[in-house]
């Protein structure tokens, strides 16, 4: 090890062949940066404000559109740097950072996605039990949990990557610190980080992941024994926004993580990442807004409010748990 030369940066690659287009991604990525941190933000001040929002549904939405936004923050800005600049640099413990908390929100995100199907099969398939079981301490205790949890599962290998010597090179085949990418520059053995990494991949992905198919195939099958259409119709579209967000983002994750990260393809992990990172916080406030009415009608009483300046009428209490159960309860009450 005497005469190795020990790197204290990394270089970012990004796309060098798209070279001729850097311009173009770069508007089209800052645009999807800002609509992105423009949507998700718009969905916490509105669930904040209104009263019809306040249920746990709505709560879980908040937590995730909050981490949309940090996650996002995490990639995209270095990301854009790739764009304007031949040799984008990183120091080492910015890296090592970026890659942390790029990992400890991206775990959180699987976890606060099972605790949402958790409350989508409550009420679903027992909602007359609804308010009592999903409390508000409950729910805090799923956030927080999720919350906490993901950094405990990262912070260990975590601690193990800042011990590394990097001395293979500084070129990061990436647009942002990934761990594949990171373990090929070190200079010493990394099979126990690659080991640890696995462990989690196959511990929370397909654990949350089969955890949430358990939930709709109930909540699928409580659906079907609806007597009316119409309330079929009711209970699925409460579902459909949270499923869809479920299919793209394990579809992606599962398939850049469920092998050792040091022997993956980058080229296409690079490519399939841009989904997880770039598309996916985009399309969650679209997808959870464009078919919920209660949403809409919210930001339109919001609008309505701002325009008219009477602050009382974001105040009024609208749809809250107990009427969503009284106007769903008809449809499934028989069955439960």
């Amino acid at each position: 090890m005497e005469n190795e030369t020990f790197v204290n940066k990394f270089i970012l690659l990004g796309f060098p062949t798209l070279q001729k287009w850097h311009l173009s991604l770069f508007v089209l990525i800052l645009t999807v940066y800002i609509l992105t941190l423009a949507g998700n933000g718009l969905i916490i001040i509105i669930i904040r404000v209104s009263q019809q929002l306040q249920t746990p549904m709505y709560f879980f939405l908040s937590n995730l559109s909050f981490l949309e936004i940090w996650y996002t923050t995490t990639v995209i800005p270095k990301m854009l740097e790739t764009f304007l600049t031949a040799r984008t640099t990183i120091c080492l413990h910015c890296c090592l950072v970026q890659s942390f908390f790029h990992f400890f929100l991206g775990i959180t995100e699987f976890l606060i996605l099972s605790a949402m199907s958790f409350d989508r099969y409550i009420a679903i398939c027992k909602p007359l039990h609804y308010t009592t079981i999903m409390s508000r301490k409950l729910c805090s205790l799923l956030a927080l949990g999720s919350w906490l949890l993901g950094f405990v599962i990262i912070f260990s290998q975590a601690a193990l990557l800042l011990k590394l010597p990097f001395c293979a090179g500084n070129i990061i085949d990436h647009y942002y610190c990934d761990i594949g990418p990171i373990l090929k520059l070190a200079c010493a053995d990394t099979s126990l980080i690659e080991f640890l990494g696995l462990l989690g991949t196959i511990t929370i992905i397909p654990s949350s992941f089969l955890f949430t198919v358990i939930s709709y195939i109930y909540i699928i099958s409580t659906i079907l024994r609806i007597p009316s259409r119409k309330g079929q119709q009711k209970a699925f579209s409460t579902c459909a926004s949270h499923l869809t967000v479920v299919t793209i983002l394990y579809g992606a994750v599962l398939f850049m993580y469920s092998k050792p990260t040091a022997h993956s393809s980058f080229s296409i992990n690079k490519v399939i990442s841009v989904l997880n990172t770039v598309l996916t916080p985009l399309l969650n406030p679209f997808i959870y807004t464009i078919r919920n009415k209660e949403v809409k009608a919210a930001l339109r009483k919001a609008i309505k409010c701002r325009k008219s300046g009477h602050a009382q009428i974001c105040l009024e209490i609208g749809m809250t748990v107990d009427t969503w159960i009284s106007s769903h309860g008809a449809d499934i009450e028989g069955f439960v």
